[in-house]
């Protein structure tokens, strides 16, 4: 009998927040408010798996060796998914509300993850695939949490907010670390915090501080990219700590762009729309 054959997939209903590169591959996950994850083949730009949560996703995350995905939803639920499989390992909720920011530790052995109920719940996962511990909630900022990053070694977490502060955070006893020199000589593993003196020059005149949605280093750290309400991909040099600073701008998308991430060689790099749902696949020269 004849039937349809999907050549290409993509997400629905809802915006499009959620997304992560893989650490090792050439590969990317997306979680949508259409209760879809996608794995994608970035060098084929088609699925390498799908499969479904049950509340609408807003943000995603892999563990450092690529074996599990965590996906978080509007509502505080998140799930620790097989990568391959999909399969459910388990289920946790931190919060009432929505989470919007959630990453691994780089050795893998703790998660943190950002809620608008203003906390940030930090796990112990010492073995991935099985059930997390929570070690303790971070309190003190006066919003949702926006942006999240653990240090090299991962003893610490900067978190940005909903009312644009930018908090450090003692990973082993969720406090506030307020003595800057204490960190004077960390350095973030990731940096998508979109404040910080790294990255005190990626906003240009004119915007506000609800105009970039999203910012991502290099894993070389030569560039940081960002992403804003006006559909506008970003480029700068990293560090970029000059009010004046240099940069590029690229437009692809019809509305405001959620997230930019680097694959995993730098090469490349993928933007979602939030409105329009798209996923674009962007060459780094």
């Amino acid at each position: 009998s004849s039937g349809i054959n999907a050549e290409y997939g993509g997400h629905g209903a809802g915006d499009l927040w959620g997304g992560t590169n893989h650490p090792s591959e050439n590969r990317f996950a997306t979680a949508g408010q259409d209760k879809v994850v996608y794995i994608w083949d970035a060098a084929s730009h088609t699925p390498h798996k799908r499969f479904t949560v049950d509340k609408p996703a807003q943000a995603c995350a892999f563990s450092p060796c690529g074996s599990v995905l965590a996906v978080a939803s509007t509502t505080g639920e998140w799930w620790v998914h097989d990568s391959e499989s999909g399969e459910v390992l388990s289920t946790y909720k931190s919060g009432p509300e929505q989470i919007d920011a959630m990453a691994y530790s780089p050795d893998g052995t703790k998660i943190a993850v950002g809620s608008h109920d203003n906390f940030v719940y930090v796990f112990s996962c010492d073995d991935l695939k099985a059930e997390y511990t929570l070690m303790g909630r971070c309190t003190g900022h006066s919003s949702f949490i926006t942006h999240l990053d653990f240090s090299e070694d991962g003893k610490t977490l900067q978190t940005t907010s909903g009312d644009y502060e930018h908090l450090f955070w003692d990973v082993e006893t969720c406090d506030q670390v307020t003595n800057t020199k204490d960190l004077r000589d960390v350095t973030m593993a990731t940096y998508t915090c979109i404040l910080g003196f790294p990255v005190c020059g990626v906003w240009p005149p004119g915007y506000d501080g609800t105009d970039i949605n999203s910012c991502a280093r290099s894993h070389d750290s030569k560039i940081v990219a960002t992403s804003d309400d006006f559909g506008l991909v970003n480029l700068f040099r990293y560090p970029c700590c000059s009010p004046k600073a240099e940069w590029d701008m690229y437009r692809g998308h019809s509305a405001h762009v959620t997230k930019v991430r680097f694959l995993v060689n730098d090469k490349e790099l993928f933007s979602l729309g939030g409105r329009d749902q798209s996923i674009i696949q962007w060459g780094v020269n």
